[in-house]
């Protein structure tokens, strides 16, 4: 096991762990940590717990200070030019006539480096963008194609039960999500029912697989022939959590039937 701080950069934003480096460090307190980006400016999301040191992807990182009054200016300045940064490239994109969405923009907190994150259907060729935006910002420039589901993430909304977005509202990792999660629930597949907003699966799909694939383990298929108080039948149906059958007997019609 190995002692680590979980810290996030944007709110309900994805959980990454790095080393407390000796620091003794509270929810919500905001830290300068080292990534493979460059230094950021985050807050503490998990205060330090011991997790198994095969989750460590790669070499820890380390917190390098807890912030002070100058990092939290320096950051809300970042804040400020990046949105700046942001309307400028939309700008470009624009006049440029070039199949991009661009979603959101974001300094490094030491401004070695200006990310843009973008939405598109197909391959870009940004380069000349990339240099356009370098000549202006005088930084690496880094521009960064990502999904639907990011985006969903980023704008919000509210789903088909009526609650906001989970992305939007808890998520902080978006899983993969399958379609064999929705035949495992025995649901339609149909778009409009098990895709949400983003156009993709809905990551609700998720939250009770394990338990649909575990009662759903031991049961017959659709197809399947079984026996039932009123002859052999066949399964037509199934209700997987009430562990029951539909089943369809010839000369007597549908019944329901428990699982033995």
């Amino acid at each position: 096991m190995i002692n680590v701080v979980g810290i996030s950069f944007k709110k309900n934003g994805r959980v990454y762990y790095f080393d407390p480096n000796g620091y003794k460090l509270k929810k919500n307190i905001t830290v300068i940590v080292k990534t493979e980006q460059g230094l950021k400016f985050g807050k503490v999301a998990e205060p330090s717990l011991n997790i198994s040191e095969d989750k460590i992807k790669g070499k820890l990182k380390k917190v390098v200070r807890i912030s002070s009054r100058d990092d939290y200016n320096n950051h809300r300045k970042n804040l400020k030019d990046a949105a700046l940064a942001l309307k400028k490239c939309r700008e470009l994109v624009l006049k440029s006539e070039m199949n991009m969405n661009i979603i959101d923009a974001e300094y490094t907190f030491d401004r070695d480096k200006l990310i843009f994150r973008f939405l598109s259907d197909n391959r870009v060729d940004f380069r000349k963008l990339a240099k356009d935006l370098a000549a202006i910002y005088k930084v690496r420039i880094e521009l960064r194609q990502v999904g639907p589901r990011d985006k969903a993430k980023e704008i919000g909304g509210y789903g088909q039960c009526g609650q906001k977005l989970c992305c939007a509202r808890f998520l902080k990792e978006l899983d993969t999500v399958s379609i064999n999660m929705a035949k495992n629930q025995n649901i339609a597949l149909n778009p409009s029912k098990i895709n949400g907003l983003c156009g993709r699966l809905l990551c609700c799909l998720k939250y009770e697989n394990e338990c649909y694939k575990d009662c759903r383990a031991n049961m017959h298929k659709i197809g399947d022939e079984i026996e039932t108080s009123e002859g052999i039948g066949k399964v037509v149906g199934l209700d997987i959590l009430r562990q029951k059958y539909k089943v369809e007997v010839p000369d007597i019609g549908i019944t329901w039937v428990d699982k033995k």
